[in-house]
């Protein structure tokens, strides 16, 4: 079982944060999740978040700082989830990986059917005033 390297943005507009929900034939398919995706050979993790968002939502951001790591082992993969604090003037996304997407709350982020190596962080989200 392999380690999947992957950056994601908690991504604030307007005092809200961005989640998505997986399309329903791809793995973990309907679970919500913070945006993000591989990090590809020779990028860093600041250079392909910024690329997974523009391609997957069609959304330009800031990224500020490292917030967290979530290492989480699934049935069949491990994954290594890399969260970043963003900031964006966008709030309509361009969906090309995800079926809907939602602005929510802080508080109401353990509401929603999170993906479970996104769990740790909306936690932590929670307990924090960020």
């Amino acid at each position: 079982m392999g380690t999947i390297r992957v950056v994601c943005g908690v991504i604030f507009n307007e005092g809200r944060i961005l989640l998505c929900r997986r399309k329903p034939e791809k793995s973990l398919g309907g679970y919500w999740e913070f945006p993000g995706g591989k990090i590809e050979v020779g990028e860093t993790e600041e250079e392909s978040l910024v690329r997974e968002l523009q391609e997957e939502l069609g959304i330009k951001v800031d990224i500020g700082k490292y917030f967290k790591t979530v290492v989480h082992n699934y049935d069949t993969f491990t994954i290594e989830l890399v969260a970043y604090i963003c900031r964006s003037e966008q709030s309509v996304c361009v969906l090309t990986d995800h079926d809907e997407y939602k602005w929510v709350e802080k508080s109401e982020l353990l509401n929603w059917k999170l993906a479970a190596a996104d769990i740790p962080i909306a936690k932590e989200l929670c307990s924090m005033d960020v």
